[in-house]
Parts: C-alpha cells; structure tokens; sequence
C-alpha cells in the first residue's frame, strides 16, 4: 500500500474553532427539521403526501449543494465560500421567523437544504486540510460536535415549539450568525493552504487540472458510496416509519422521541470512547464494517421487536453503527483523495447520503404498504449485509494497490 505524507503546516484552522462552528450550526438546523412535519400539518393543515414532498425538495437540494460545494471547493478559495454558506443560512431563518406560511416555508426549507449541503461539505472538505491530527480523529470529533449539537437542539426544540415558533427561528438564525462570525474570524488560515495547494498544482504558469482519483481508489470509494446510500435508504425509515409501528404496537409516541435522545447520547459517548482511543479498531476498514454490521443487526432485531426495550435494544445497535461507520467513510474516503480533488469526493460521499435521505421513506413505506413491516425489515437487514459481502472482497482485492494521501 502506497502512502503519500502531507507537510504538517505551522498555521492551519484550530480544531477547536471547527468543533464550534458545527456544534451551534447543528443546534440551529435541530430547531428546524424535528418540527417541519408536525408544523407544517398541524398548524398549516398541510396534507403528509405533500409535506412528503417537501422534504424531498430538501433532500435533492442538499444533494445539489453538496455537488457545488464539493466542485467548488477545488477550484476556489474556500474562505469566502464557507462565510458566505453560513451567513445566508442565517438570513434564511431570520426570514423563515417573520414570514413562516405557506408555501414561503417550501421555499425557505429548499433553499437551506442546498446551504446545509454547501456548508457541510465545505467543512467537510477544510477538515482534510488539518495535518495537527490524525483524519481518523478529526472526523470522529467532528461527528461528535455534530451529534452533540442535535441532541441539545431537539431537547431544546419541543419547548421553544410550544413558547413561540418565531423566537425558535430567531435563536437558530442567531446561533448561525455566532458560526458565521467564528468563521470570519478564525477560518483564514485556509485562504494560504487555498493557494499553498493551487501554487503546488500549477506548471510553467498554468494550472493544472485537479489530480484524478487512482483506478483502484475510485472503485472503493464507489463502494463505499453505494454502501452509504443502501444504509441511508434504510435508515431514514428509523425517522418516518418507525414511529408509525411502534404507535401501532400501543406504544405512546413520546417513547418513540425518546429513542432518539437515546441515540444522540450514545453517539456522544461513543465518539468520546474513540477520541480517547484511536486506535480501538486496526483501521478504518474494519471500523466501517463493523458499523455497517451493526447497522444490519439493528434490523434483524426489530423483526423480534414488540415492546419499548426490545426497540431501545434496536436504536442501541444502531447507534453503535451509525458512531462507527459515519464518520469511518468520510475519514477514509479523505485518506483516498489526491490533495486537489478532496473537496470532490467529500461532496460525492454527501450525496450519496442525501440520495439515500430522499428516497429511504419512500422505499420504505412502498414495501410497508405492499407487504408489511416485517418484510422491510428482513429487505434492510439482506441490503445491508449485501453491501458488505460486495466491500469486504473489493477491499482484499485492492488494499495492496490503494494510494493513502496524508
């Protein structure tokens, strides 16, 4: 296996500074999505058909920001980029607290699906450029800023909710402009690795395309790709489905809300165990397939599942994969990026998550309808399993003739 050292740079964006702008962007874009379908039917009598296609038009934006972001980021200096990302989203909810009808929210929802594509890509892609730390831990950490972010945001939304939809719209626009003015302030050490890395691609006074991916690293990252979107295809349904089951089984609804506090506190957890020991799994391989094994376990398990505990056993295997898996893809997909092509793929792993998001409630809920939770479950369970019978020999094929960028 070839590696390929990156410089360690004496100037370079602080951890902490990254950690800060996702912790209060995630509590903001928390504040929003939990209530989307509850506000939108309830308070606007909007039909769930409808509101289903609302929320798809957030998906497939986010996907197209993703796509930009990422194409973007290779290009030009990601600086102005990233304030300009956060600074619009904070506009957006300071409309969204002053003109919330109907269909100006449709509106407002679609544009900040393509900004929280933007965005998330972008840090997704300047985490790349932090040689301070290892990337296996800088993503790890990352997606704990971000877990613990959405835990404190969907505690905090419920009450907001029933106080005062404007305030919770001016509160996450203001936790935006905090993002944006961090930004600002300490996010310009990426403006000299921007042209540090443009200075290193140029040749005899012209610029180079950006470096492709080598053959063998594409092939895997595809795989890992598909992979993303088979466990996002069946994940989304956790989020619109289950709660529809669970009700059925005479389960109250605020047990279902509880779950996922259960899962962000175990995500937080989960990321603090592999911050203090990196090197709990031999690599990041094995890393995302134990998280995609656990991802399948999960829905083993809910075929059996019929009171709270045996679902709050489910949610914990899960969460143990979505912990492990999550942040692993990113993480290797980096490690697989020549240095002028990075923001690329980090925006491809984005829509391969955003694709698996837009369609997962509808696949679901065309197998519910037509066979039953039961059969969905054995489906996600089979689908899942299918992609790591298809990675782990792609992997053993090509892990000799992979190229590691550092």
């Amino acid at each position: 296996m070839k590696l390929t050292h990156g410089e360690n740079k004496d100037k370079e964006i602080k951890l902490h500074w990254l950690l800060l702008g996702e912790l209060t962007t995630w509590i903001g874009s928390s504040f929003v999505w939990p209530l989307t379908s509850v506000y939108l039917n309830k308070q606007l009598h909007i039909s769930l058909s409808l509101i289903g296609v609302v929320l798809f038009c957030n998906c497939a934006s986010n996907v197209l920001g993703s796509l930009v972001g990422g194409w973007l980021y290779d290009r030009c200096n990601p600086y102005p980029m990233i304030v300009a990302g956060l600074s619009l989203d904070a506009l957006i909810l300071f409309l969204m607290a002053f003109f919330h009808g109907w269909p100006e929210y449709w509106v407002w929802l679609t544009l900040t699906g393509f900004i929280s594509g933007w965005n998330g890509t972008l840090i997704n892609s300047i985490a790349t450029s932090l040689r301070r730390y290892p990337g296996r831990y800088v993503f790890n950490i990352i997606y704990f800023a971000q877990n613990l972010g959405t835990v404190t945001g969907t505690l905090a939304v419920g009450y907001l909710y029933d106080y005062s939809i404007k305030l919770l719209f001016i509160i996450a626009a203001s936790l935006f402009v905090v993002a944006t003015v961090n930004a600002v302030i300490n996010y310009r050490p990426i403006i000299a690795f921007h042209k540090k890395r443009q200075s290193n691609v140029s040749h005899e006074g012209h610029k180079q395309k950006a470096e492709p991916m080598p053959k063998n690293n594409l092939l895997m990252t595809i795989g890992f790709s598909a992979t993303l979107i088979v466990i996002w295809l069946m994940y989304m349904n956790w989020e619109s489905n289950l709660s529809v089951y669970m009700v059925s089984l005479g389960i109250p609804f605020h047990m279902y809300s509880l779950l996922w506090t259960f899962n962000g506190a175990i995500i937080v957890i989960a990321q603090i165990i592999l911050a203090r020991y990196p090197h709990l799994f031999k690599n990041l391989f094995h890393q995302i397939i134990f998280g995609t094994t656990m991802f399948a376990i999960s829905f083993v398990t809910l075929i059996f599942a019929r009171d709270f505990a045996h679902f709050a056993l489910s949610m914990f295997i899960l969460t143990l994969g979505e912990a492990t898996a999550f942040p692993a893809i990113p993480s290797y997909v980096n490690e697989l990026s020549p240095i002028t092509s990075k923001g690329k793929y980090q925006g491809e792993i984005n829509v391969s998550r955003g694709i698996g998001q837009a369609f997962g409630p509808l696949f679901g809920g065309a197998i519910i309808d037509r066979a039953g939770y039961i059969p969905f479950f054995i489906t996600a369970a089979s689908g899942i399993f299918l992609m790591i019978l298809l990675i782990l020999p792609l992997h053993s094929k090509l892990r000799k003739r992979l190229k590691l960028y550092k």
